[in-house]
């Protein structure tokens, strides 16, 4: 578990497996966005106390979208601390099924030929990502809604990576929570750098491409991805960016 604070003002990024989620501080309370793998429960466990906080601070989990890979502790978390677990309307029957989405390429064709990869692949599996619990009820979201949960987070659907895809802005902060509208690191290449995940993960990747205008709408400075190191230098640079990168 790696822990780092303030990735944006009262945000903190914790990665598990080369998989990020995040907390929001609020007022003395907690927001999780996204949740890692399973194994990432313990994390949770550590970053709270970590951060000064209890479990009891915690009152949402958020998530961008329902892959696999960021569903982690989702229903151990709705059960356990019993808090929502929101999630778009589109994107509820995934969560019922995190592991059952649309790619446009087959995985195994990146197993054989991205060595880059590789070590990705294997902390995904030390860390049962492939086998996460479905998420036994959601509260649904719609775009632009402002949700009621510590940092207010205003909804900006961007679908693509998933059908039902949302990133999670904080006007305040400057900054947004982008999920895997785009990345830093592909989890499926090993590549660096503003791009959208390769097609073994994404649903629709020109439409991927087209939902990066709505994030540079935002204007926001601080980009915190699903996968690989923030940018700092605006999301529309990175918007900019990821459209010119072919899509693996």
């Amino acid at each position: 578990m790696s822990l780092t604070r303030d990735v944006a003002p009262g945000v903190h990024r914790i990665e598990d497996a080369y998989t990020n989620w995040y907390l929001i501080e609020y007022d003395g309370s907690l927001t999780v966005v996204d949740a890692g793998v399973p194994t990432s429960w313990d994390s949770l466990l550590k970053a709270v106390k970590e951060l000064g906080h209890s479990l009891d601070d915690i009152r949402a989990l958020v998530l961008t979208h329902a892959h696999f890979d960021h569903v982690g502790f989702a229903e151990k978390a709705r059960q356990r601390l019993d808090i929502p677990v929101y999630a778009h309307r589109r994107e509820v029957g995934l969560t019922r099924h995190p592991t059952r989405y649309d790619h446009e390429r087959p995985r195994s064709k990146y197993l054989l030929t991205q060595p880059r990869a590789l070590p990705i692949v294997a902390a995904l599996t030390l860390n049962r990502a492939w086998t996460p619990n479905p998420v036994g009820d959601v509260t649904p979201y719609e775009d632009g809604d402002v949700l009621d949960v510590p940092g207010r987070p205003r909804v900006v659907f961007c679908p693509g990576h998933t059908y039902g895809h949302c990133a999670m802005h904080l006007p305040d902060r400057d900054a947004i929570l982008v999920g895997d509208a785009f990345v830093t690191l592909d989890p499926y290449t090993g590549k660096r750098g503003p791009r959208v995940v390769a097609r073994a993960a994404t649903a629709d990747s020109e439409q991927a491409k087209r939902s990066l205008d709505a994030l540079a709408a935002t204007g926001a400075r601080i980009a915190l991805t699903g996968h690989g190191e923030p940018w700092r230098n605006g999301v529309d640079q990175a918007a900019e960016a990821a459209k010119a990168t072919p899509v693996a």
